[in-house]
């Protein structure tokens, strides 16, 4: 589901028109793995996806390349403008890379974290119920209940971003990041050599007792008294952090904070059955985590 609204606001993809299958070319087990680039490796498939993608992309930007101007523009035309320009600020192959790795995001990990959220609020009634009253004090400002999201709105849910952060500290949907060194480095007794690819884990950072009281524990009030981590922090990265920061970072915050606001404010849940959370090397629910959603009355 989060990838199909993702497809269609980026780049036009339309799931219940198109043949193409987006979340079939993606394979998470694959970025961590064995780079044995062999039929019938995770790392081969992870590969052989990664290309079939790329030429469906490349389909989607030619086709709107030769197509008219469109009113109402999304991702995709605008990435196209910038292509067009004399001296665009980013190539074809930087931009095939750009939408392929917000596609991605949008399907492993936002998802991911959607689906961690609702396990978190689910336990923590306490939470879900300040989260809830923050969403119905919006609705009961609007003139209109029906009305879409402003700007202005989606700044002003602070406690949905707490709830955000603390999730993705907690649940570490990225497992592994992986840096270069540029140069040699010296940190304690140890050295780093030049040119070699560093494996970071967020999970010593993000459950260490000494920056986070109770580290293993949901409070999402705890981020009342930290500020907002834009860009990453030396004690929160879920996004990455530096130069090479998440480029749909807000992009996947807002998407989850869209996703609350329609959830606590139109529908309940109960849980059925699974929602016991493994690393496995990433998030994954085992037994799966099915929830039973109503409208409410």
């Amino acid at each position: 589901m989060i990838l199909s609204v993702t497809a269609k606001w980026l780049i036009g993809y339309d799931a219940s028109a198109s043949s193409e299958e987006l979340w079939k070319y993606y394979d998470i087990r694959g970025l961590i793995a064995f780079p044995l680039n062999i039929p019938g490796t995770a790392f081969y498939r992870c590969v052989q996806g990664r290309k079939n993608l790329m030429k469906v992309l490349k389909q989607f930007i030619d086709g709107r390349k030769n197509a008219k101007p469109r009113e109402r523009k999304d991702f995709l035309d605008l990435v196209i403008d910038e292509l067009r320009k004399e001296k665009p600020v980013l190539s074809e192959k930087v931009a095939f890379n750009l939408l392929f790795s917000l596609l991605f995001a949008s399907f492993e990990t936002t998802s991911s974290a959607i689906t961690v959220i609702l396990k978190f609020l689910t336990d923590n009634p306490k939470a879900l119920q300040e989260l809830t009253e923050e969403h119905e004090q919006i609705l009961k400002k609007r003139t209109d209940p029906n009305s879409e999201i402003t700007w202005e709105e989606y700044r002003s849910m602070k406690f949905t971003s707490c709830v955000i952060h603390e999730s993705l500290r907690l649940a570490n949907i990225a497992p592994v990041l992986f840096r270069k060194a540029k140069q040699d480095v010296h940190i304690n007794g140890y050295t780093i050599p030049e040119g070699w690819i560093v494996m970071i884990c967020p999970a010593a950072v993000h459950l260490n007792p000494t920056t986070y009281k109770d580290p293993i524990v949901f409070n999402p009030w705890r981020w009342k008294d930290i500020s907002e981590p834009i860009g990453g922090s030396n004690d929160f990265f879920a996004f990455g952090w530096g130069s090479r920061f998440c480029v749909g970072a807000d992009f996947a915050k807002l998407q989850m904070t869209i996703f609350l606001h329609y959830l606590t404010t139109k529908y309940r849940w109960k849980i059925v059955s699974g929602g016991n959370m493994v690393l496995s090397p990433g998030l994954a629910f085992p037994k799966g985590f099915h929830i039973q959603i109503a409208p409410k009355s």
